[in-house]
């Protein structure tokens, strides 16, 4: 079963996906803007807008003829929310090994 931050980080994982995500970042952007800063066609946009949208990282909205894009607020959130817990799994187990060998040595020191 494939998670959301699997299917999110996977989306990302592509550096033109990666680069409508951050210009997203700074705004919301028709596909023809987006393509107009890419090196890359617009149907290979609208494609990797499909892929974020996807992934739960993108929203769109019809306004007149365009569709315009955004990040999706709940999609980063749910980034945010399984990186601080990576970060804090990862220190907690950090700060363990370094008490770990500590003791060690401290057991060592002390049978010499």
């Amino acid at each position: 079963m494939e998670t959301y931050q699997s299917a999110a980080l996977d989306a990302l994982g592509d550096p033109t996906r990666r680069a409508i995500f951050e210009r997203l970042g700074r705004g919301a952007c028709a596909v023809g803007e987006l393509a107009a800063e890419l090196p890359v066609s617009r149907p290979a946009v609208s494609q990797h807008l499909k892929v974020l949208k996807g992934a739960g990282l993108v929203v769109d909205e019809a306004i007149g003829t365009r569709r315009v894009y955004r990040l999706d607020p709940q999609g980063i959130e749910g980034l945010r929310a399984y990186f601080t817990q990576f970060w804090v799994s990862a220190t907690a187990a950090f700060s363990e090994e370094v008490n770990r060998r500590a003791r060690q040595e401290r057991t060592a020191e002390e049978k010499s």
